[in-house]
């Protein structure tokens, strides 16, 4: 790049260097999405985080091993205490099925919050894609002059024609709501319409 290039491209702003911290800024922005969440969240979320933590670990799977272990052996009498619990094992039933109630609770709840942080940084990440894709559809349309003001023609290229053509995302989805939707029916059956 020539020394004028160089110019003009600081005239307007657009130096390596805030190119970088541009790209910085959108990394952060898009990392910050979750930790803004996670600070927001009340006493009974971050509770649900560490157990739902806590409860996909190995030791809270070796610790009901054990538990479930010495219960068992117990109430059938090969510890030889009294069972208090004799088989079918009514009690541990019981703790057992509120147990999994109150993790599967917190569980959803902490998925829930994911999942919403999931989609807004989809969304952001569609609305940054429709933008680039716009920058670029611009880009193709100065080329494409700057091309012809220097005397060459531009072929005729449907392909070209097509990526000069602003996107349509409303028509993209509906294209892939279809394709899905016919994915999950079949395909067509030979004369129906």
């Amino acid at each position: 790049m020539s020394q004028h290039q160089g110019r003009q491209r600081e005239a307007k702003g657009d130096t390596p260097d805030r190119r970088h911290r541009r790209a910085r800024g959108t990394h952060r922005a898009i990392q910050s999405i979750k930790a803004e969440h996670a600070r927001d969240r009340t006493r009974l979320e971050i509770g649900a985080d560490w157990l739902t933590r806590m409860s996909s670990s190995p030791v809270f799977l070796a610790l009901h091993v054990l538990w479930f272990s010495f219960w068992i052996f117990w109430n059938v009498g090969f510890l030889g205490f009294r069972p208090f619990d004799p088989f079918p094992f009514g009690l541990l039933t019981m703790i057992v099925s509120l147990e999994a109630i109150f993790l599967s609770i917190f569980v959803l709840m902490s998925q829930g919050r994911d999942a919403q942080i999931a989609e807004l940084r989809e969304e952001i990440t569609l609305q940054v894609i429709l933008r680039t894709e716009e920058e670029l559809t611009k880009t193709l349309h100065l080329v494409a002059g700057l091309y012809g003001r220097l005397g060459h023609e531009i072929a005729n290229d449907p392909e070209l024609d097509e990526m000069l053509a602003p996107l349509d995302a409303e028509d993209i989805e509906h294209q892939l709501a279809r394709q899905i939707q016919e994915a999950r029916l079949g395909p067509p059956k030979p004369g129906s319409s």
